[in-house]
């Protein structure tokens, strides 16, 4: 699969990758939940970056029902669960990032379409999400990552989640400068200018009880939350590619395992198009494109020992990212700059 390099909306590259977009509307439930994993379950993160690949695409109808459905099944306090087998809660803790990504996947889709009642209708779901997670932010800017089924908050802080909801507050600024929400713009950019400091500056504030290092998101994902690059931004890349980056293969999920993985290569590939590395970003797109089964449809990731597909799964939200990453690279659509530029004026 390749991808013609344009600064335009190219049709005909989008029109190349609606195999994707098929696939993933193929899976989706008549409730709008699009499983994930091989047993039909899915998390809310996972089921909006699909969502996110079926906007690009041009699948309206589709996107707007994964959007309805997070509606529909969101926690009276702003949250949602851990798992879920359809509209069925299977495990009930409650992750504080899974809570604020809605923002990115209403945002993108506010992008691609510019409709203002998008933005209206969910508005009260993204609020309700910010608004979760930022009552589990640390005084030094850190968001605690889960909440148990007891209410009990595991005071640890993951890099990765955070970075992910950094980016999430930063949509949720964009959305409230359009929908002119000036007391909750205020709110989030002081948590967002908070939590920003802690990404910046993570030494002692992220990981406490468990070292996540070894994960290459937690060296590419302080790029794509919109943290100010610095000189610590050379050094994450440098990281990346002497430990995690398998020439002609892509990105490995943990340093110390023989596993590259679609996902993280197609993540890593947006966070070297951000810091402006035009052909590591491509190659890494191209190298993500061909772990792939004779339909074009990405497997999870390739075993480096064993030279298989491992695990053999198809998951929608690999088929997602390798949809979003694809747009990032080749600006293909009007949310391309998604993840590479920073979404609010102020």
């Amino acid at each position: 699969m390749t991808f013609p390099h344009t600064a335009k909306i190219d049709t005909t590259a989008l029109a190349g990758m609606k195999h994707l977009g098929s696939f993933i509307s193929n899976l989706q439930l008549k409730s709008g939940a699009i499983p994930s994993n091989k047993d039909g379950s899915h998390d809310p993160w996972d089921h909006l970056e699909a969502v996110m690949g079926l906007a690009t695409l041009g699948f309206n109808h589709e996107a707007m029902l994964g959007l309805e459905w997070m509606k529909d099944n969101q926690n009276e306090d702003g949250s949602w669960y851990n798992l879920y087998q359809g509209n069925e809660a299977i495990e009930k803790n409650k992750q504080s990032n899974f809570s604020t990504y809605i923002a990115v996947a209403v945002w993108q889709n506010y992008l691609l379409t510019n409709d203002l009642s998008i933005l209206e209708n969910f508005w009260s779901s993204v609020e309700k999400g910010m608004a979760f997670a930022l009552s589990l932010q640390n005084t030094n800017g850190a968001i605690a990552w889960n909440v148990d089924e007891l209410g009990i908050v595991d005071e640890d802080y993951l890099l990765t989640g955070c970075s992910s909801i950094a980016k999430s507050i930063e949509c949720s600024i964009a959305i409230c400068e359009i929908l002119n929400k000036s007391d909750f713009k205020f709110t989030l950019i002081d948590a967002h200018s908070n939590l920003l400091n802690a990404i910046e500056n993570p030494k002692g504030i992220f990981d406490l009880k468990k070292d996540r290092s070894r994960f290459s998101m937690d060296w590419y994902y302080p790029i794509l939350s919109g943290a100010n690059p610095k000189d610590n931004f050379a050094r994450l890349l440098n990281k990346i590619t002497d430990i995690f980056w398998i020439p002609g293969v892509g990105i490995k999920c943990v340093a110390d395992e023989p596993w590259v993985t679609v996902a993280e290569t197609c993540e890593c590939s947006i966070a070297f198009k951000k810091m402006g590395h035009e052909k590591n970003a491509q190659e890494l797109l191209l190298n993500a494109s061909a772990i792939v089964d004779e339909s074009s449809i990405p497997y999870m990731g390739w075993q480096l020992e064993e030279k298989i597909y491992w695990p053999e799964e198809q998951p929608s939200w690999t088929a997602g990212a390798l949809i979003l990453a694809a747009d990032a690279n080749n600006a293909l659509t009007k949310a391309a700059n998604l993840f590479l530029t920073k979404q609010f004026n102020s």
